[in-house]
């Protein structure tokens, strides 16, 4: 939230429907309620550059909305779709310029949140796999960051911050893991699940959550989809490691 004296002025007005003396009200009650606690925004798969459009400013308002300080994107920024292991689409872009087209999508993500954590998908490590398959070194792969032109992201398999655990989580459910860990768990890769549920014992609360996904269910790399359920559209946020709410799309 900006100084009202910041704010995009147009033909001498601000763009807001608010008076200065309102706007101030409640510029001054953000900055003394700034959370010492992490807040922390958690994105979906978004399967770049087959991500829906609507997608990243519902991120951006969920921040705002609930003054977060950090992000994490749970896995499969991109998709990789001309790379699968599987059929793919004989009418869909080659593989240059799939990624382009990619980097270009990713780029307003990079933008809004230039400082994030990334969990690294099955679909981002597409390429490294077919390096393996080949017997390339690793050496001769670039790192994820410098490919997608993301320099300030970090991209690892696991992430924890106030004891919860965040990964993309290609082996079953959030609840399940939840459980197995004994730890709260934050995961996506099921573009159909979206929840929270708590776990409580007599000396302990977790919860396991499934964040949902950002992807266009209409795009031919999701055709594989089409016969079973829509995608759940939404993103979530954890407070202070204590609660995890579901922040999903109206569609």
């Amino acid at each position: 939230m900006k100084p009202y004296k910041d704010l995009y002025v147009h033909r001498g007005n601000p763009r807001i429907r608010l008076s200065e003396d309102e706007y101030n009200i409640i510029y001054n009650y953000r900055q003394k309620t700034k959370p010492s606690e992490k807040r922390i925004l958690i994105i979906g798969d978004l399967h770049c550059p087959f991500d829906l459009d609507e997608y990243h400013q519902h991120c951006v308002d969920t921040y705002n909305k609930w003054n977060c300080n950090k992000v994490i994107f749970i896995g499969d920024v991109i998709d990789n779709h001309y790379a699968s292991y599987h059929e793919t689409s004989s009418d869909g872009m080659g593989g240059a310029d799939e990624l382009e087209f990619a980097i270009k999508r990713l780029s307003k993500y990079y933008k809004s949140f230039p400082k994030a954590d990334v969990t690294i998908g099955n679909h981002d490590r597409m390429i490294m796999r077919k390096a393996q398959t080949s017997s390339i070194p690793t050496k001769w792969i670039k790192a994820y960051k410098d490919v997608l032109e993301t320099p300030k992201w970090r991209f690892r398999e696991r992430v924890e911050y106030d004891g919860v655990q965040y990964i993309h989580g290609e082996a079953g459910t959030a609840r399940t893991k939840s459980k197995a860990d004994m730890q709260s768990t934050v995961q996506g890769h099921l573009h159909t699940q979206a929840y929270t549920e708590y776990s409580v014992g007599r000396n302990f609360k977790i919860f396991g959550m499934q964040v949902g996904c950002g992807i266009n269910f209409s795009s031919y790399a999701m055709a594989y989809a089409k016969a079973g359920k829509k995608p759940a559209i939404g993103c979530g946020v954890v407070f202070g490691g204590h609660t995890a709410i579901n922040c999903m799309m109206n569609l």
